[in-house]
């Protein structure tokens, strides 16, 4: 494929998701005309009309948006291509592009970074924090290589290969824990003053649903969008919170107090796209965190 087609594909794309020719072509950075110019020259070349432009908003029509789904796709096959072509198999190069979801940014990155960067310190790593259906979104465009999250419904397209078992506790202070019953009684939370995530994250439903089916009613004092900060609330205040065990296990002023009955566990998983070239790095990176996963003893995945 000539190099001018090529752009051709990228300023039609870029043209689609903007709606338009002005910000397509600040993005791209070449004048309106040009890209307008560039953009009739692809339809006169393939002999069909790919986007109308008798609105406010220019929109694909019904040829031009299966051209672009296909023109999707050949580019991130491309790029995959170039990846491939590009890959070291003695990794003492490469790159890896992995997302997570929140809580793991508070526990699991670290060492996962730390060993990544002890056995293979010459692979690159660009880590995205971000809610579990973006990063499958991101996997399917190949925007990432890999993904850590839970298990369940994962859309077409998605490989999930269980990891560890998470369970949640309640977290409070290290002396305070030590004031607390093992385990604390569901009920007890109505005399608890807690410190949560907010709603948007689903560590947070997951707690909700505790708390409705035991019919358990807390004070809940503070709304946080950020592990960290409740972290520092916990440690600082007679609050509680609820979170990983794994978590208050590697904090040396914080502690889990098992809750009766427990909270429902969770199994973690490493998501790729089903069909995806794994970079020698990804691979690599795949057998670190299972071995991870077992020098630090978190529970099996069932």
């Amino acid at each position: 494929m000539a190099a001018l087609e090529l752009r051709h594909l990228r300023y039609l794309l870029a043209v689609a998701e903007h709606g338009g020719f002005t910000r397509a072509a600040e993005e791209l950075h070449v004048s309106q005309p040009t890209l307008s110019q560039q953009i009739r020259q692809l339809e006169k070349t393939l002999g069909v009309q790919l986007l109308d432009r008798t609105g406010r908003t220019v929109r694909l029509t019904d040829a031009g948006a299966v051209y672009t789904d296909h023109a999707r796709r050949a580019l991130r096959d491309l790029a995959a291509a170039e990846r491939a072509v590009h890959d070291v198999q003695d990794l003492s190069r490469g790159h890896l592009r992995l997302g997570v979801t929140p809580t793991f940014t508070a526990y699991l990155v670290g060492p996962l970074s730390a060993e990544l960067r002890a056995r293979h310190p010459g692979v690159g790593l660009t880590l995205t924090e971000n809610a579990q259906d973006r990063i499958e979104a991101a996997l399917l465009a190949d925007d990432l290589d890999v993904g850590i999250a839970f298990a369940g419904a994962h859309p077409p397209g998605i490989t999930a290969t269980a990891l560890f078992t998470e369970n949640l506790s309640l977290v409070t202070g290290a002396a305070r824990a030590r004031t607390l019953p093992d385990p604390l009684p569901v009920e007890a939370l109505k005399d608890e003053q807690l410190a949560l995530l907010s709603g948007d994250f689903a560590t947070r439903g997951h707690i909700d649903d505790y708390f409705a089916h035991h019919r358990a009613a807390p004070r809940i004092t503070v709304e946080a969008n950020s592990v960290q900060a409740l972290t520092e609330i916990v440690r600082c205040t007679d609050l509680a919170t609820v979170l990983p065990d794994a978590l208050a296990h590697d904090h040396p002023h914080l502690a889990p107090v098992p809750l009766a009955p427990p909270l429902p566990s969770r199994t973690v998983t490493l998501l790729h796209r089903e069909g995806a070239y794994l970079s020698a790095a990804a691979r690599a990176f795949t057998r670190l965190v299972h071995d991870l996963a077992r020098t630090r003893a978190y529970p099996p995945a069932p």
